[in-house]
């Protein structure tokens, strides 16, 4: 935020939109947002585009430019959210997060990259001058996020490298990341995401469950709690979770598979099971 505008970088999720919202109204104390940017268009990311956009007659939204097509058809399974699952309301756009254009932000320029990898139309954003780093899901204090097109079979994990090979170029001082706090030791949390890349790389199936316990955690975060027999309902229909288990654990029954992912979360301390009822921790 400026003299001249507000803006704010990704909305959250759906059910977390009346609170994104007034924390907004909190921080603007009655000015207007005029800027909204997605970095990538996941529903954890944009879910709450459409609350803000009702909230805010004049905002603007950008939005990366690969998915501009499915966002304006309003196309919801491009748009990953029918075949994990998850909810998003439908929103629309005014302009084009261009990768390799610049951007002006609070007074400052802003460098525009595409990283692909966790989503391949995802961006980052970069100010060269305080070198501060706006990382989204590519690269996290811990990791990074799932690399999604690695879970529908498409090979995607040389993309997360060769995208941490650019944050490393870029060398920032300050990464604010789509997930957690934001932090300085770049150099560490690459060595971590590095590490995690080839363990992924070496042993796809890793990666797999690793994906399959984030979608079911996201659900139940939502849900905080749910009946076994619902959450097999959900999950019966989730495509991703399908496609995993044909994928990775072919010939072992899908319930039994399930069971498996879910005592994967048990043992970390992300679930627990209260007789019949999961819930979250």
């Amino acid at each position: 935020m400026d003299e001249e505008s507000a803006v704010l970088i990704d909305s959250g999720y759906v059910t977390h939109a009346p609170q994104t919202l007034a924390l907004l109204q909190r921080a603007l104390n009655g000015r207007p947002l005029d800027l909204l940017l997605n970095t990538h268009l996941h529903s954890d990311h944009c879910g709450g585009n459409h609350a803000l956009q009702n909230a805010y007659a004049d905002l603007q939204t950008w939005i990366p430019p690969g998915h501009a097509s499915a966002v304006a058809q309003w196309d919801d399974a491009a748009l990953s959210y029918a075949p994990t699952g998850q909810e998003c309301p439908r929103f629309h756009f005014q302009g084009l997060l261009q990768p390799g254009s610049e951007i002006r932000l609070a007074g400052l320029t802003w460098q525009i990259h595409s990283a692909p990898g966790h989503d391949p139309h995802s961006v980052i954003l970069f100010d060269p001058v305080k070198r501060t780093l706006i990382s989204a899901d590519a690269l996290w204090q811990h990791g990074f996020g799932v690399v999604f097109p690695e879970l529908e079979g498409v090979a995607a994990f040389h993309e997360v490298a060769q995208t941490l090979d650019l944050i490393e170029s870029l060398n920032p001082m300050l990464v604010i990341p789509g997930h957690g706090a934001p932090f300085r030791d770049c150099a560490k949390a690459l060595e971590v995401a590095r590490q995690k890349l080839t363990a992924f790389t070496r042993n796809p199936e890793k990666h797999a469950r690793y994906g399959a316990k984030v979608l079911i955690k996201f659900k139940l975060l939502e849900w905080h709690q749910i009946d076994k027999v619902m959450f097999m309902a959900w999950a019966e229909k989730n495509q991703y979770l399908r496609l995993l288990q044909e994928t990775h654990a072919f010939g072992q029954p899908y319930a039994e598979w399930l069971d498996m992912i879910l005592a994967e979360l048990i043992k970390s301390q992300a679930l627990e099971i209260d007789g019949s009822v999961l819930r979250d921790i």
